[in-house]
């Protein structure tokens, strides 16, 4: 009798459990596993090479968010230049050899990196409205492409690689406080196909294509082999060592400034364009030499007294950084700072008896 009774309870205590889980807890392994699955079936594969190319080819990290200065740059490379013609060459895929955009092409066409469209304002927007279809870029540009099963296919000679001999390129220049390191570091493509010469004009049309990420492709980038020289013929540099190095040369076209007007917009002859390039130039280089503490002559006075101000912020934040290192917790007053900077400014003497 104690035995069917204490079987009974178990038996009531097992079903109040169960019953005092959420629905969600009791559903069964089966069909977690089952919804999983159905979730992720359409991004697999996408998801899987993007992360893999992510694992086995690291790049470098991103620019911090809150680094104390920054200025963006947008230049205009041309690829017929001597110094940005590992972009371009070879013009048409020699093994495992092929220019920039050949890469870029491939890569958007399989999904793997998303192409956002270009605006008319010429600022780049990463949101996910801006998502350019693959199939619209082929069809506004009028590149041949065969369809098959849903499956958009285009061949190496119907990408036209020759065509794109310029790019949009933008540049983040930056002071990261936290490291003390002043870094220009590229944010993202644009390629150009320049069309419209012919026998009659020799002036090409430039169609901007796409923005393209820099740290989507980063990745894959580190794949693409380089040839950075004329006189070695080696491929030992990759596509990503070239962005991260600045091998590239190109002139300004834009900054972002308060107004949002590009160069053209204020520049009225040539002569002023470059006037106004090499005058951005040399802020950049002056605003550089002043975080390090080096003489500017002939800058502009605000450029120097921020960098003065910056370089006060990054070594005030590199002693802050150092002590919490250290494990220090004990919090310095003004008194203790005048202290500790009469201390170190005057020399230890030490007194030394003389034997006799």
């Amino acid at each position: 009798m104690k035995r069917i009774v204490l079987f009974i309870m178990a038996v009531v205590l097992i079903g109040t459990s169960v019953s005092a889980q959420p629905a969600k807890r009791r559903t069964t392994t089966s069909n977690a596993v089952a919804q999983k699955g159905a979730t992720s079936s359409t991004t697999s594969s996408k998801a899987s090479s993007s992360d893999r190319a992510t694992l086995q080819f690291p790049a470098a990290s991103s620019m911090p968010d809150d680094v104390v200065w920054k200025r963006d740059i947008y230049r205009q490379l041309d690829l017929l230049n001597d110094k940005n013609a590992p972009m371009y060459y070879p013009v048409e895929p020699n093994g495992r050899q092929m220019n920039l955009f050949t890469y870029l092409f491939r890569l958007i066409l399989t999904g793997r990196v998303t192409a956002y469209a270009y605006k008319l304002d010429g600022n780049e927007s990463f949101e996910e409205k801006d998502k350019m279809s693959v199939k619209d870029m082929l069809e506004r540009y009028n590149i041949y492409y065969e369809e098959k099963d849903g499956k958009i296919t285009v061949a190496d000679s119907d990408i036209p690689s020759a065509e794109a001999t310029r790019y949009y390129l933008k540049e983040s220049t930056y002071l990261d406080q936290r490291t003390g390191t002043f870094s220009t570091q590229v944010t993202a493509l644009c390629p150009i196909l320049m069309r419209g010469a012919d026998e009659f004009s020799t002036d090409a049309t430039p169609y901007p294509l796409f923005w393209v990420r820099y740290d989507d492709i980063a990745s894959y980038l580190t794949r693409l082999p380089m040839m950075g020289s004329n006189l070695n013929n080696v491929s030992n540099l990759t596509a990503h060592d070239y962005f991260t190095l600045n091998r590239y040369e190109g002139k300004i076209y834009k900054t972002n400034n308060l107004q949002g007007k590009m160069l053209a917009n204020y520049c009225e002859t040539d002569s002023d364009m470059v006037r106004e390039q090499q005058k951005i130039e040399k802020q950049l280089s002056d605003f550089e030499e002043g975080v390090w503490g080096h003489e500017v002559a002939d800058s502009d006075s605000v450029q120097v007294e921020e960098a003065k101000g910056l370089r006060k912020v990054s070594r005030k934040s590199s002693r802050q950084a150092t002590a919490v290192a250290s494990g220090s917790s004990r919090r310095r007053t003004g008194k203790a700072e005048s202290s500790d900077r009469n201390s170190s400014a005057a020399p230890r003497v030490s007194a030394r008896r003389e034997r006799r």
